[in-house]
């Protein structure tokens, strides 16, 4: 499910609320963004729990309610979500071992090295978008040490949109990592131009822009579905292909 411009610009605010101390008003929009997507059983509902905890914290308050909550929550969406149980209670897990609960935290654990071994990591293609070489080789590099194979690189828009327009049309399923800055067509129109046509393609921004800049605000508006700042980390790259699926499951 793409996060709607609406609730992008709450959790911007909240976000800014929270950085400038304003705490319980930030509490109250985090809170209020989490049980939105608890009803739409939403993994993003779980990250906004445990940023509204974050709130109580720095008011000295303790913040087990809102773990608890989120543990709760993610417990559900193990049982219910088979293809993402691992992952879901890996998070109760954590959530539980911030507030004490050791023996929920290791069972949760326990279950979630159960799902494991059916993990098992995808083979479709990756498309990486970028005129520079230096970014498109560390790129590349952290994508297999992530266990990807199937990594295809461009230098230009219109070779990007051709790939990507074939791969569609053979009935693959790519994932995009588009750089905003490229020397013919730029990253916001190679977007919405291949969301017009397959709304839920899967596209990561990579930028040396900030996430709150006009033109990355837009793109994100667009459907693309995670951002990476430039310079990044495999962490980070591993992060946005994370929410990545999610927003395909959610």
């Amino acid at each position: 499910m793409m996060i709607m411009e609406e609730d992008l610009e709450r959790f911007d605010l909240a976000c800014t609320y929270l950085k400038n101390d304003q705490n319980i008003t930030a509490h109250n929009m985090f809170m209020d963004l989490a049980h939105e997507e608890m009803k739409n059983n939403n993994y993003r509902a779980g990250l906004y729990l445990i940023l509204a905890s974050e709130c109580k914290s720095r008011q000295g308050k303790e913040r087990k309610d809102e773990l608890n909550e989120a543990a709760e929550f993610y417990l559900k969406l193990a049982k219910n979500d088979k293809n993402n149980s691992n992952y879901a209670y890996q998070c109760a897990a954590r959530c539980f071992l911030r507030i004490g609960r050791y023996d929920d935290a290791r069972k949760a654990f326990e279950d979630a090295q159960k799902y494991a071994n059916k993990l098992v990591e995808e083979k479709r293609p990756i498309i990486l978008v970028d005129d520079s070489p230096a970014i498109l080789l560390r790129l590349t590099s952290f994508l297999r040490q992530l266990g990807y194979s199937d990594i295809q690189t461009v230098d230009d828009g219109k070779s990007a949109l051709a790939l990507i327009t074939k791969l569609v049309k053979s009935k693959q399923n790519p994932i995009v990592l588009l750089d905003m800055d490229l020397p013919d067509v730029k990253g916001d129109v190679i977007a919405k131009t291949l969301l017009e046509s397959k709304p839920d393609m899967s596209i990561i921004l990579i930028t040396a822009d900030e996430k709150s800049t006009p033109r990355v605000r837009k793109t994100i508006g667009f459907g693309s579905t995670a951002f990476v700042q430039k310079p990044f980390s495999i962490n980070e790259l591993k992060n946005a292909l994370d929410t990545t699926k999610l927003s395909e499951i959610t």
